[in-house]
């Protein structure tokens, strides 16, 4: 039966032939045992410094079925379709058969997360360069294994580079303008473990639709040892807004800069009939018999941490929840707190749960400088965000964005892929301090998580 339906969309994705110019672009793919929707994502557009061809690599199974029925469905849409063509490698010895052949100079790694930094390191070695989802490690002990992997790809010449795609949310890029700008903001102020300068919330759901499909998630995706907590999964992205926003530009250090104070843990109690709805397994498997009681499973993915960064006062909550009853997606929310102001994410109903930026002065004393401010800051970045304005409330201002800048999470995939292809252009355009800060995100996540267990 998989055969078969591995067959059919098959006949969808290598009906093209490769044509002479397949040659002269610059970059082609290799994928990886891809186990995360997020392998399709970033395939979801075409690109002109990118060759068609992919070759993948997996073992037979579910999880590379799911990623080819997607490539398949863009290709097959009616507006702006795809042109993939999939080289497909099925076996045990994937990994081995990748790094022996290596057809393509991108490696994508996606999905199973313990392994992913040996992964990363040996295409490293095979002179690949890597795009890997995040997180690339869920444990703190391979903190030095990232770190070796970071410095042998700047020694060969080679980028390594996770997809942080909330850099790229429209909120995320005027949250970090207006915090930055002294006369809006102020500056950061330290807070205390009781009023954190910095709090995060960020809610995930199980059941959800991507690219207009019902996602169906691998058993495997509830086995913590396997995926990790929601803060070393998805919290990624959240501890990494907050040191790009609070310290933009700037190297940190793991070893001095940071200072985890308290960590939790919770589950979300999944029933045997919402996980078969989700994996469509009929049962629990074995390797999650320890967390299984009464029937139903505990999955150990909701985390809060305190922490300071730079003495900075930092707190997060990280959540997975089962399926959105009133918001028609995942939700995150911010408040940075200033000396002048605070500048906020809020994605609630009052905002139709769409995320929104709003500006609140300290006091009524500074509210006239605070939105004189404002008003030229936002006249200033006129000429790249076009058209963005301002709606006063009564203790508040709230920014009045476009929806053309609302381009959406699936779309920010193809932006870090063209930035990821610059700086395989240009090696050196990659900034300084990516990789001190990739060190400290995962030092929070993964002794975050540790903290609380």
């Amino acid at each position: 039966m998989l055969r078969r339906r591995l067959g059919a969309v098959l006949m969808v994705l290598l009906a093209a032939h490769m044509s002479g110019a397949d040659s002269m672009m610059q970059a082609r793919l290799i994928v990886l045992d891809p186990g995360h929707f997020h392998a399709s994502l970033v395939q979801k557009e075409m690109y002109p410094w990118l060759s068609p061809q992919v070759s993948v690599y997996a073992p037979l199974g579910p999880d590379v079925l799911d990623y080819l029925q997607r490539v398949a469905l863009y290709n097959k849409r009616t507006q702006s379709p795809t042109s993939w063509q999939i080289d497909l490698h099925t076996g045990p010895d994937f990994l081995e058969r990748m790094l022996r052949e290596r057809p393509g100079n991108v490696l994508i790694l996606t999905g199973r997360n313990r392994p992913k930094v040996d992964r990363i390191r040996a295409g490293v070695a095979a002179g690949l360069n890597v795009l890997a989802d995040k997180p690339w490690i869920i444990s703190s002990v391979e903190l030095p294994n990232l770190e070796r992997a970071l410095e042998e790809a700047g020694r060969n010449g080679l980028i390594a580079y996770d997809i942080m795609t909330e850099r790229y949310e429209i909120t995320s890029i005027f949250l970090r303008e207006l915090v930055n700008d002294r006369e809006v903001f102020g500056t950061l102020v330290s807070g205390s473990e009781s009023d954190p300068a910095v709090t995060a919330k960020s809610v995930h759901y199980l059941m959800k639709v991507v690219s207009d499909v019902p996602l169906r998630r691998p058993a495997w995706f509830f086995d913590v040892a396997e995926t990790g907590e929601g803060l070393t999964d998805v919290g990624t992205h959240v501890v990494d807004l907050v040191q790009w926003i609070a310290f933009p530009d700037q190297a940190l250090n793991y070893r001095s800069d940071v200072r985890i104070s308290h960590g939790r843990h919770w589950p979300t109690v999944i029933s045997q009939a919402d996980f078969e709805r989700v994996t469509g397994e009929a049962t629990f498997p074995p390797f999650l018999n320890g967390r299984v009681k009464d029937g139903k499973l505990d999955y150990y993915c909701n985390n809060a941490v305190d922490y300071t960064l730079r003495g900075i006062h930092v707190r997060l909550e990280i959540l997975w929840d089962w399926q959105a009853t009133e918001a028609p997606g995942d939700t995150f929310e911010t408040v940075f707190q200033g000396s002048k102001a605070r500048v906020e994410i809020r994605q609630g109903k009052t905002e139709s749960y769409l995320p929104e930026i709003y500006v609140v002065p300290n006091s009524g004393a500074v509210k006239a400088e605070v939105l004189a401010a404002l008003k030229r800051k936002l006249t200033a970045l006129d000429a790249t965000y076009a058209g963005v304005g301002m709606r006063e409330n009564a203790d508040s201002v709230r920014l009045a964005i476009p929806d053309g800048f609302r381009v959406g999470h699936e779309a920010h995939f193809a932006q870090v892929t063209n930035r990821f292809f610059e700086y395989l252009k240009t090696p050196r355009t990659i900034p300084a301090w990516e990789k001190a800060n990739m060190l400290v995100k995962y030092f929070i996540t993964t002794m975050g998580v540790e903290a609380a267990r």
